[in-house]
């Protein structure tokens, strides 16, 4: 299934008590669909899902799917490390009217193929919606095969879509090679956004797209439309930025991209620390040089 070439993963904005800004929220999403985005996952990794309880979850995903108000679909992070929590989330994102869910492997726990297997399809089998698998074995502690990502996509009806942060080129072409020419590939890291794309992705699943969104659009358009060298040239000028959004654990940094650009975001909760004046300066420069260059 297709939901479009650019998915930013959404930050959940807080206020100055830490609690989650639903006035934030709306204006965020707001400044997400008129800068590129095709999509909004919410509760995400980069939503910093795993500091938010049931309740602030339910909430976000009834609040971003009535701001969205059908301009966009609205994909639900509701994966967890345990099965029977995962279900119940989903169930409550359904409830809320997302259009798909997405569903990290299971962290800290380090099942084997076949538990990762079963976790998917019984969450899968909970549910109507969509469900995009999410493989990202730098936080998770455990990588999704591609033979595993095969097998659910050929006997799991509504499991549709993968988001791939393996960083492994070679992995995602197996994957896009083995699955049904309708199940999709999303590239989980932003600076492989245009190879990914070489290899057939559909597209990326982003943090830079806070911040530069419509330039993403304009680089994959470039490659669909045969101006392959524009297109690299077009990567190579927001990998600055994209590398900015990862200078600190994420989503610090876009989050202090995102009050530079004037849009509310607020801090992280901990465990995650706000930036400091130097790596705020950091990101303040590469933004700079980038509205700069856009200028001209």
């Amino acid at each position: 299934m297709n939901f479009g070439k650019v998915i930013t993963a959404m930050v959940t904005p807080f206020d100055e008590n830490g609690n989650i800004d639903l006035q934030a929220l709306r204006e965020l999403i707001n400044h997400l669909i008129a800068n590129g985005s095709d999509a909004i996952v919410v509760a995400g990794t980069t939503g910093e899902a795993p500091t938010l309880s049931h309740e602030e979850k339910a909430a976000l995903f009834k609040n971003t799917v009535d701001f969205a108000a059908n301009r966009v679909p609205v994909i639900a992070g509701t994966g967890t490390n345990s099965t029977y929590a995962a279900v119940e989330l989903t169930q409550l994102a359904e409830q809320a009217g997302v259009d798909a869910v997405m569903l990290s492997t299971p962290y800290y726990n380090k099942p084997n193929q076949e538990g990762m297997y079963l976790h998917f399809k019984t969450v899968a089998d909970a549910t109507s919606l969509p469900v995009i698998l999410y493989n990202v074995p730098g936080r998770t502690g455990v990588h999704l095969d591609a033979s595993t990502t095969i097998a659910l996509a050929e006997n799991v009806d509504n499991i549709v879509s993968i988001k791939d942060a393996s960083g492994d080129l070679d992995h995602m072409t197996a994957v896009i090679s083995g699955t049904p020419e309708d199940f999709t590939l999303y590239s989980g890291d932003d600076s492989l956004t245009l190879p990914s794309a070489a290899v057939g992705a559909a597209g990326i699943i982003s943090v830079a797209a806070h911040i530069i969104g419509n330039e993403m659009q304009s680089m994959l358009s470039s490659f669909h439309n045969g101006q392959t060298a524009y297109a690299a040239q077009q990567h190579r000028e927001l990998v600055p930025v994209m590398d900015a959004m990862f200078s600190a654990p994420s989503p610090s940094p876009v989050k202090a991209a995102l009050e530079m650009v004037h849009v509310k975001a607020g801090s992280v909760r901990l465990p995650l620390t706000p930036l400091t004046q130097e790596q705020e300066q950091h990101i303040y420069q590469i933004l700079q040089r980038k509205l700069y260059s856009s200028a001209v």
